[in-house]
């Protein structure tokens, strides 16, 4: 996995596509393979397509289409057998009209297209997801497992979550450390996480815990 926006744009052609010794101030005197040899018979997944710099794009393109990989600083072409996974939360079709994407790299990704509704279109899935994930941080910060009330449902579920999964994520986290007992509550996620408040379900909190 590559996160393209989290990587200072110097950084993303070494971690792509690797360096051999020597080739720039700091490398590893030994080189370094990048993503592209370390996955090769395998998947990448390229996360945050949509913020890869415009001079990579072309050179991502070429190793897509020549299946082959030459180490930044070296001449040696290696072959690599990849499949491509790429993620973002853009729409790439407007970033080629606005010339941000390259035409020829988004027609050579956009083979099979997945498109992912926002957590508001499912509604269905906040519950599932937030379980899971409330679940996953209270086993790693050795917390009792917690469930929530019923209201606390209802205002998981109103709520639109404009940051989605990644924002549910950071939600159930918060909460796995920062709300007491074994019961998750309105308050609780009223008092401990950026929820508006708009997003109350009626009736007394006291019934509702």
């Amino acid at each position: 996995k590559v996160n393209c926006a989290a990587l200072p744009t110097e950084l993303v052609e070494s971690e792509l596509f690797g360096y051999e010794k020597g080739a720039f101030t700091g490398a590893n005197q030994k080189g370094k393979p990048g993503k592209f040899e370390i996955a090769n018979n395998g998947v990448l997944f390229l996360d945050e397509i949509s913020s890869m710099p415009l001079t990579i794009q072309s050179k991502l393109l070429r190793v897509l289409q020549d299946k082959v990989v030459e180490r930044l600083g070296g001449n040696n072409r290696r072959k690599v057998n990849v499949k491509i996974i790429a993620a973002t939360n853009e729409d790439l079709a407007d970033l080629v009209r606005k010339q941000k994407f390259r035409e020829d790299l988004f027609y050579r990704l956009n083979v099979i297209q997945v498109k992912i509704p926002p957590l508001r279109e499912r509604r269905e899935d906040i519950v599932a997801l937030a379980e899971h994930f409330l679940e996953r941080y209270c086993k790693r910060f050795n917390k009792k497992p917690k469930t929530f009330t019923y209201s606390a449902i209802q205002m998981l579920t109103k709520y639109d979550w404009p940051g989605n999964v990644r924002e549910l994520k950071n939600v159930m986290e918060r909460l796995a450390i920062m709300s007491e007992g074994t019961l998750i509550t309105q308050t609780d996620i009223i008092e401990n996480t950026p929820i508006h408040t708009d997003a109350e379900v009626g009736g007394s909190l006291k019934e509702q815990m």
